[in-house]
């Protein structure tokens, strides 16, 4: 049976209380849900070829090999990288030109064999 004076109710209101407290703080702080609003258009996460992290120059554990001005040309290359066992893939930078891509450790012999 619940006592008359209302002391039951204490608990919940400190809980209420306290998630309210550190849903305000939250807020202050900057952590509020984010997505695209109704005055942002959405940002085509892919536009920007294969960066990670916003940094245009920055392909993660990529590093240009070669860099075409012609797509043509750089399929060309990563073909002729494919031929001698490099694994490699392109990237289209922001002022047109395509980059052909290797992992670090292929990234000299690759660069020997598109230089000759």
């Amino acid at each position: 049976m619940a006592t008359s004076d209302g002391w039951y109710l204490i608990g919940p209101l400190i809980a209420v209380g306290l998630v309210g407290f550190l849903g305000a703080v939250f807020w202050r702080m900057g952590l509020q849900p984010t997505g695209p609003t109704g005055g942002e258009p959405a940002r085509d996460a892919y536009a920007d070829g294969l960066t990670i992290f916003g940094d245009r120059d920055d392909y993660g554990l990529l590093f240009p090999a070669a860099v075409a001005d012609d797509t043509e040309v750089a399929d060309e290359i990563r073909r002729l990288l494919g031929d001698a066992g490099i694994r490699a893939t392109t990237a289209t930078r922001r002022d047109g030109r395509v980059s052909v891509l290797v992992f670090c450790e292929e990234v000299e012999e690759a660069r020997r064999l598109v230089s000759s």
